[in-house]
């Protein structure tokens, strides 16, 4: 038995930052599903969709600030204060680019969706269901190859991300002719394309955590 396994046996079990994590992932995939399916309805239907993902990206807020103050109240953590801090933080800033994207959709009234745009917020659907898929493997670090097999696929996610964004700005520039839409769609597959990176941020410290501890 490892060093690490030992500490771990003796370090009693976790119950706040565990539950806190996995209700942050939780909440993320909620909201990279609501936005998902935002883009593949009518304008008018979206709405409903986006004051849902308002509200989600609040309680993300919300989560990240209990988990802040559980870092204060508590001298004993699962893992180093310093990884939990960025953990959550980084959790957080996929929803916050989440949210950036279905608040540009409502600001700019974008009617029509491109399959570009449908393809990137699969993608980050995909990515969120991998965080959350890594991040119930915490709680039991020994499990590596899983959170491992996970992050992987979010590098995969990310690159395929990057392919999706530059094909389309391409195709914007080359047939778009009103200027209104250029900037408009621009955004929308910027900040997108910014939450996929922010997903492979997080898998970078995942992948991290569980080598320290494994």
């Amino acid at each position: 038995m490892s060093i690490n396994s030992i500490f771990q046996f003796l370090v009693p079990k976790d119950k706040k930052f565990f539950p806190l994590f996995e209700e942050a992932s939780s909440n993320l995939i909620e909201l990279a599903s609501n936005l998902h399916e935002a883009v593949n309805l009518p304008l008018k239907e979206r709405e409903i969709l986006f004051q849902k993902i308002d509200e989600l990206e609040q309680k993300g807020e919300d989560i990240t600030r209990q988990t802040n103050l559980e870092l204060s109240r508590n001298f004993i953590t699962p893992f180093d204060r310093e990884d939990i801090h960025t953990l959550i933080t980084s959790i957080d800033n996929v929803a916050d680019y989440l949210h950036g994207a279905s608040s540009r959709m409502r600001l700019y009234q974008v009617d029509k969706i491109t399959k570009s745009i449908r393809k990137m917020t699969e993608i980050n659907l995909e990515a969120c269901q991998n965080i959350d898929s890594a991040v119930k493997e915490l709680r039991n670090l020994q499990n590596f190859k899983v959170i491992k097999d996970a992050c992987s696929r979010i590098n995969k996610l990310e690159n395929k991300s990057d392919n999706v964004y530059n094909k389309a700005v391409f195709e914007i520039f080359e047939n778009e002719t009103d200027a209104k839409n250029i900037i408009k769609y621009k955004e929308v597959l910027s900040v997108l394309e910014s939450a996929t990176d922010k997903c492979k941020s997080v898998a970078n410290i995942l992948e991290s955590i569980s080598v320290k501890h494994s």
